[in-house]
């Protein structure tokens, strides 16, 4: 059966591999959309019964469903994961997923919100605990340039305030500590005085810093919905992603003279050319300005 063996391959991942929440979900969709495909589509009931060309026309029709080649990129290392779990676990004779291109991946440029942007977004009205925490929220993301999931999963014990700094658990648990600044440390400290026990009323304690109305850990879903509500509230046109702030911190740092190095250490990055794609960034808007003021530009 095939449900069979990807209940398996899932198994193997969260136990054997102890892979993280977020890393099981990316290879759930990839591969749920795959086991559909064959099942559904191609009418085949038994895995060894797939063949490479079978696997290439569910990578077609991806492609024909608009997905990116990134996307694209991702799902065929999901595929040829689980084919390999099959071949050890001689579920499958032969490995279907030997020999598929993996397509060029189109290198887009992050976008990033300019300074006065940022300064629109992070001017946010301070009335109710729930704007107080709103505006620590995006003061330590832009600060810091966490992820989305490392935000909302930071606990009290993380915040060193009085030495400004905050410990996060990034890809792969690696944990790294990053510095806060002036701004989002005076943010978090009136979040807390003023916002986060009021949040949590008579509930009992939780450790996460960032609550929800009801006093439980936020969602990245909810911190989503609470972006797009306060950038439209700024008035900004720019299409705004939680991604947006991370890309911003790093790409504004570089701009100001700061240290690849110490910018990849900063997100977390396990390899600098991920991180160099900022100074693409910074070198782009450079020309931008330079087109925009230079009188025989």
């Amino acid at each position: 059966m095939l449900k069979h063996a990807y209940e398996d391959f899932f198994h193997y991942l969260r136990i054997e591999r102890g892979l993280s929440e977020n890393t099981l979900k990316a290879y759930q969709r990839d591969l749920k959309n795959y086991c559909q495909y064959i099942e559904k589509v191609s009418e085949i009931k038994e895995w060894d019964s797939v063949t490479r060309t079978d696997i290439v026309h569910f990578l077609y029709h991806l492609k024909d469903d608009g997905r990116s080649s990134a996307t694209i990129a991702r799902t065929i290392s999901s595929i040829r994961a689980f084919h390999q779990f099959m071949i050890r676990e001689d579920i499958v004779q032969k490995d279907a997923s030997l020999h598929l291109e993996t397509p060029k991946k189109e290198k887009k440029l992050p976008s990033v919100l300019s300074i006065s942007d940022v300064d629109h977004l992070l001017n946010i009205k301070v009335d109710s605990p729930l704007s107080y925490r709103n505006k620590a929220m995006l003061e330590v993301m832009y600060a810091t340039g966490l992820r989305v999931s490392e935000l909302i999963e930071l606990k009290m014990g993380d915040l060193h305030l009085t030495m400004g700094f905050v410990r996060c658990l990034g890809k792969g648990s690696k944990e790294r500590i990053v510095p806060l600044g002036n701004a989002a440390q005076q943010a978090v400290e009136e979040y807390i005085k003023y916002g986060r026990n009021k949040i949590l009323k008579n509930k009992k304690d939780d450790s996460t810093l960032f609550l929800n109305q009801h006093g439980k850990p936020l969602t990245r879903q909810g911190f989503w919905k609470i972006l797009k509500n306060i950038a439209n509230e700024a008035k900004i046109t720019k299409k705004i992603t939680p991604h947006t702030l991370r890309h911003s911190f790093a790409t504004h740092l570089l701009e100001n003279g700061a240290d690849l190095r110490a910018v990849q250490e900063m997100l977390g990055h396990a390899d600098i050319s991920t991180t160099q794609i900022y100074t693409h960034v910074t070198k782009t808007r450079l020309k931008d300005m330079y087109q925009s003021f230079h009188p025989r530009a």
